[in-house]
């Protein structure tokens, strides 16, 4: 019997044992903070969106970087084999909006105690409080792993390193794998912070608009002509800028852009009307109220902290009656109710970020088994990977299924 240690108590790091135990291997999970699935604990708002329920095709155009790289893990691992899983470990699952898979009490904690309970069972021995130094290698191959703060080494014929990358490192996300990938010999491609709000050069107004959120919207996010990202949803103004579902998954499209210079982010509150239907719809409302003043015929619109923003950037003076609004400044209005914009200066840092983008080059690694191209017996599996994808769980299905890969496919 072979021994497998993996380092991580995530996702990935426990889908990983337990594809190994289950494989026939001796199992030891290795994780630095004093429970299981921190981060885990966090994800969906406390509630764990733990993969989305589409078709595979779907999935795979979920993922936003190297989703070739996934074919094969994907597949061998679905989102149903995932959701079968955990309802065999005694965690019931339901189906919400979006296809967003959740368990039906809601507790984040219901899943990290299924795939705890799912590794017991197999005989994976979990050590909490237990931080990896380094990894041993020799001779082009993995030997064991090095605890940090003694002189313990623990032998192993192979090793799944699953740290998690660098976002929201109070969960002990501190990019642990990034340097055993580096002192391997392994390209980290650049990082950056993913599925995370952006701040806005207009930081008055983001202040004057802090906590509405838009349904229903179309957001555009230009670098210069060029279109980098649409989408249609549900977003949020924050203190410092704007967040909410569509612009976390904007960030993953525009990090390296955005790196290198400001981007314009164009808002259509209207998307179902073209220019032509608003401006119809506005002179039926403005027919309906003909002789009251512009700044109290705009509630139906607009939502009512919206209201007075419009009416400045209109420049239509708010006392006007509707009926001396004349068509240049209708259409004034129109245009900035389809082209409501902002200017996105940067992304906010790991602390705010769901995922990290970048990690270990996925040119190295065998995309079957997730074994490292350079090193025997070392595989990486979830977020350590320069891998990432859109909202929605899909970024725990690539955790899922990587970890399952690695897991199943060690053989000794």
């Amino acid at each position: 019997m072979s021994n497998v240690v993996v380092v991580g108590g995530g996702a990935a790091g426990m889908t990983a044992a337990m594809a190994a135990a289950g494989s026939g291997h001796s199992v030891l999970l290795l994780e630095k903070n004093e429970k299981l699935g921190k981060k885990l604990f966090i994800t969906g708002k406390g509630r764990c969106n733990v993969t989305n329920a589409c078709d595979m095709e779907e999935l795979m155009a979920g993922v936003v970087t190297n989703s070739r790289f996934l074919y094969s893990s994907f597949y061998g691992f679905t989102n149903r084999d995932m959701m079968d899983l955990l309802e065999r470990c005694g965690c019931p699952l339901k189906v919400e909006r979006g296809n967003r898979v959740f368990p039906v009490s809601d507790h984040s904690s219901d899943v990290i105690r299924a795939l705890a309970d799912g590794m017991r069972d197999l005989g994976v021995q979990v050590r909490l409080n237990t931080e990896v130094d380094s990894l041993i290698l020799a001779d082009g191959c993995v030997r064991g792993v090095r605890i940090r703060g003694g002189r313990e080494e623990l032998p192993a014929d192979a090793v799944v390193v699953a740290t998690g990358g660098l976002s929201y490192p109070t969960t002990g996300s501190t990019g642990d794998g990034l340097r055993f990938a580096g002192e391997a010999g392994h390209k980290v491609t650049e990082l950056s912070p993913a599925l995370v709000p952006f701040n806005v050069k207009e930081a008055e107004l983001a202040r004057e608009l802090q906590g509405l959120a838009l349904k229903n919207v179309e957001v555009t996010v230009l670098d210069g002509k060029r279109e980098l990202y649409r989408e249609f949803g549900e977003m949020l103004f924050t203190h410092f800028g704007v967040s909410g579902p569509v612009l976390l998954s904007a960030s993953s499209f525009c990090a390296k852009a955005i790196r290198r210079h400001p981007l314009t982010m164009e808002i259509d509150l209207k998307p179902a009307l073209s220019e032509k239907q608003l401006d119809e719809r506005i002179l039926r409302d403005f027919g309906e109220a003909k002789n009251r003043q512009f700044k109290n015929t705009l509630n139906h619109l607009y939502p009512a902290k919206l209201v007075p923003v419009m009416i400045r950037l209109s420049g239509i003076s708010p006392e006007k009656q509707v009926n001396e609004i004349a068509k240049a400044e209708r259409e004034r209005l129109c245009g900035l109710t389809k082209h409501f914009t902002m200017t996105l200066t940067g992304l906010r840092d790991y602390k705010e970020a769901v995922i990290t983008q970048g990690g270990v080059s996925v040119k190295e690694i065998n995309p079957s088994t997730m074994e490292s191209k350079l090193v025997k017996g070392l595989y990486f599996a979830g977020e350590v990977l320069d891998l990432d994808a859109v909202t929605g769980g899909y970024n725990l299905q690539i955790a899922w299924s990587t970890g399952w890969a690695a897991g199943s496919k060690i053989e000794f």
